[in-house]
């Protein structure tokens, strides 16, 4: 009964949240996305408090209130507040998502070394910091440069690049599910999160994939071949993952199962974008500069 209550909350408020996540994608203007996708990254940094050592309200509001401050700066530099005059792919989008990169090479390293190499940032508050301000910033520039793609002619071009992206990350994540549910036996990262199988990681590539083949029958992704759809499309789901597990080690090493209790059935916002925030970078670093 208790496995079936959580069940239905989580259904309700997935079914509450598609709205709200789909009208921001298409209906906001660009600004609008940008500052609600900054709401968004600020409820992570309050939730990111606990996970440097931050018990008190002030300390983790004062987080809040620095990470708004980093976007208010990028959000001018960019001249979000001008439709007419905004420009993204700049030289600090390519240094912040290069960062992200780079960060996330190094949080593969932690996630698959621990709990070995925690002793190297268990203790170190800054550094768990630091961290934070590599998820989260990054994921704001990814999703608002995505969502400008050939914004001047086509509105909504960027708003259906970014639900490509992000059903690439949903289908994975309900692909895992099911089918680790019905196959999964060899655990992929114990250590980290036990529940998590290598068969289910497979079951999401096929799903992804799945999606990537819907998407290709579409003008959508038509300056690109299969081959780099399917280097996108991989990295994407293997960076999903990733930002999966690097959230369960954190949470572990903090001694929370949930990372707030905002969204009932799911716990808190980092629990739900926690595989985007390092998918939207990737996908970004790669669609942009490299692909």
């Amino acid at each position: 009964m208790k496995n079936n209550s959580s069940l239905k909350k989580r259904i309700l408020t997935a079914l509450i949240l598609l709205p709200v996540a789909l009208v921001a994608i298409f209906e906001f203007p660009l600004w609008g996305f940008a500052a609600f996708c900054a709401f968004i990254m600020a409820l992570g940094a309050w939730e990111w408090g606990p996970f440097i050592g931050f018990s008190k309200k002030r300390l983790r509001i004062s987080l809040m209130a620095l990470l708004i401050g980093i976007i208010g700066y990028l959000f001018y530099h960019f001249n979000l507040h001008q439709p007419q005059a905004f420009s993204m792919q700049s030289d600090i989008t390519l240094y912040l998502l290069s960062a992200s990169v780079a960060w996330w090479v190094i949080a593969a390293g932690f996630v698959l070394s621990y709990p070995k190499t925690s002793s190297f940032w268990r203790q170190k508050a800054f550094l768990k910091m630091v961290f934070g301000f590599l998820t989260l910033v990054p994921t704001w520039v990814a999703a608002t440069l995505i969502r400008s793609t050939n914004y001047a002619d086509d509105a909504k071009f960027g708003a259906w690049l970014l639900l490509f992206a992000m059903a690439l990350v949903w289908a994975a994540d309900i692909g895992a599910y099911f089918a680790g549910k019905a196959y999964g036996k060899r655990k992929l990262m114990p250590n980290v999160s036990p529940g998590k199988t290598i068969e289910g990681m497979l079951g999401g590539m096929i799903a992804a994939f799945a999606v990537v083949f819907l998407v290709a029958q579409t003008p959508l992704l038509a300056a690109f071949n299969i081959a780099q759809m399917a280097l996108l499309s991989f990295a994407v789901v293997i960076s999903s993952v990733l930002g999966d597990l690097l959230e369960s080690m954190l949470k572990r090493q903090a001694g929370i199962k949930d990372s707030g209790t905002i969204l009932p059935g799911h716990g808190g916002i980092l629990d739900r974008i926690d595989s985007l925030t390092a998918a939207l970078p990737i996908f970004a670093f790669l669609f942009y500069f490299v692909i």
